[in-house]
């Protein structure tokens, strides 16, 4: 399937590894020029040498909404108008309902509302001139069913995805979609962070994921590529779980 994508222009935050690094390569393999952003200089090199030509690296922290804003602005000038834009800030520290402080809280707020609300913000009057755009948030399956000992997760993804649905809807009939993926368990550092290694996030993986196994990083890229796609064009205000089926609810 052709998916159109050859010559637009990706941002991808959070690329210097794990999904967000799997959604760069699938966007650049499909024939995007792909911006890679994180706040890792040397990872997002080794990143740029797998991906190729099609990448261009660009350091940027998710906390800092002042780079955030700005960036939008230094892709286009390097390699050209955002057309998709990819929200991936990371996930914030574990812990229950009352084990975080009030810095502890805003911090997550900035990194997981506030960030996507700024880089959208920066990217969509472009879009809407140009008649086209996608905009596709990595989100997690705790929109639809609260993970325990991810409080700070549950709560703030929770209120991007309701900005992100509201913008949906403004800006449909512009040629623009706008989408979240709730994700898994997939094979990367923070799920091996939060079991103790990569090889007992597998092993609990097989008892208590119905696949009975890790998503791996490029089948999520493969989906994500999809929703930026011309053929993806009537999917939009959507929260799609890519899970193995984990969750238990429809």
């Amino acid at each position: 399937m052709d998916l159109g994508l050859k010559g637009r222009v990706a941002l991808v935050m959070g690329a210097s590894r794990g999904l967000g690094r799997a959604i760069a390569v699938a966007l650049a393999r499909e024939g995007a020029r792909v911006a890679i952003a994180s706040r890792s200089g040397e990872k997002l090199g080794e990143a740029a040498a797998e991906i190729g030509e099609a990448a261009r690296p660009f350091v940027a922290d998710a906390s800092d909404l002042d780079r955030l804003a700005a960036l939008p602005g230094e892709v286009a000038a390097a390699v050209g108008p955002v057309e998709i834009l990819v929200t991936n800030t990371g996930g914030p520290p574990f812990g229950g309902p009352l084990d975080h402080d009030l810095y502890q809280w805003e911090t997550a707020y900035r990194s997981l509302v506030l960030a996507p609300r700024v880089l959208a913000g920066a990217v969509l009057p472009g879009m809407r001139e140009r008649g086209w755009g996608r905009i596709v948030n990595v989100g997690s399956s705790s929109t639809r069913e609260p993970i325990p000992g991810l409080n700070l997760s549950n709560a703030h993804r929770m209120a991007a995805v309701g900005f992100l649905k509201t913008l949906s809807r403004e800006v449909a009939a512009d040629g623009i979609t706008v989408n979240t993926v709730a994700t898994g368990r997939f094979g990367t550092e923070r799920l091996a962070d939060a079991n103790g290694s990569l090889e007992a996030a597998e092993e609990a993986a097989k008892h208590e994921v119905p696949a009975a196994r890790l998503g791996r990083p490029e089948e999520y890229g493969d989906l994500v590529a999809f929703l930026c796609s011309e053929p993806a064009a009537y999917i939009t205000g959507t929260v799609i779980p890519i899970d193995g089926g984990l969750l238990h609810s429809a």
